[in-house]
């Protein structure tokens, strides 16, 4: 059998797909994001630049580069990112580099950023790119899920609600769109999603070679 994942021995050559997960704070994208990274070997995390600083834990060239402003309005400057936006009183990107490059071998990644970024992502790269939007069952859930983290103020959780409903407006430039109202069968769908953009014939850049061996005149001894 012939596999569509690349590493494997029979696979065909295929070329990497930019899978975007985008929500409101509090819908679940990270939390799919983490489980996808930790079930899929052949998904790796788009790893971004910041101008916010490291929260605990947090390790320079795995989690972000961590720069100063300085530094990250260079990158912008010298074109370094495939996409950047403010949020939230700090700076991120995607430095395109190893992106393009690993896209070129067959390698996917998944971007856990917001409409503005992924809008930037398909006016640059649309073929490679698979927009994927998770909503909340309810603004009332979506309070509540921010409320239990207990890691914000009122303050901030009022912003993000604010911020929410405006991100919710740009549903429409999605290609599919997730209700997040259990978080196995969210992980689910998006994983159909996946397996299913990997098998696109397009991405599939081995198939005319191999298609061509099928289709060559037999000749009988």
């Amino acid at each position: 059998m012939i596999s569509d994942l690349p590493g494997s021995k029979d696979a065909l050559q295929r070329r990497g797909l930019m899978f975007i997960l985008s929500s409101p704070s509090g819908a679940g994208k990270t939390t799919i994001s983490r489980m996808l990274l930790e079930r899929d070997e052949h998904l790796c995390m788009s790893v971004s630049a910041t101008t916010r600083p490291p929260r605990p834990g947090e390790i320079d060239g795995r989690d972000y580069f961590f720069v100063d402003q300085p530094q990250f309005d260079a990158m912008v400057e010298a074109g370094e990112f495939l996409e950047w936006a403010p949020v939230f009183g700090h700076c991120y990107g995607t430095p395109k580099a190893h992106v393009k490059a690993g896209l070129k071998q067959g390698q996917d990644f998944i971007f856990d950023i917001d409409w503005q970024g992924t809008q930037q992502l398909y006016q640059k790269l649309e073929t490679d790119v698979v927009r994927v939007f998770l909503l909340p069952p309810s603004l009332v859930e979506l309070r509540r899920r921010l409320d239990a983290r207990a890691t914000d103020s009122v303050e901030v959780i009022d912003g993000r609600m604010a911020r929410a409903q405006a991100e919710i407006s740009h549903w429409d430039g999605y290609d599919y769109v997730v209700v997040n109202d259990d978080i196995d069968r969210c992980y689910a769908k998006v994983t159909q999603i996946l397996a299913a953009e990997r098998m696109r014939r397009a991405r599939q850049t081995g198939l005319i070679g191999f298609v061509r061996e099928l289709t060559r005149p037999v000749i009988s001894s």
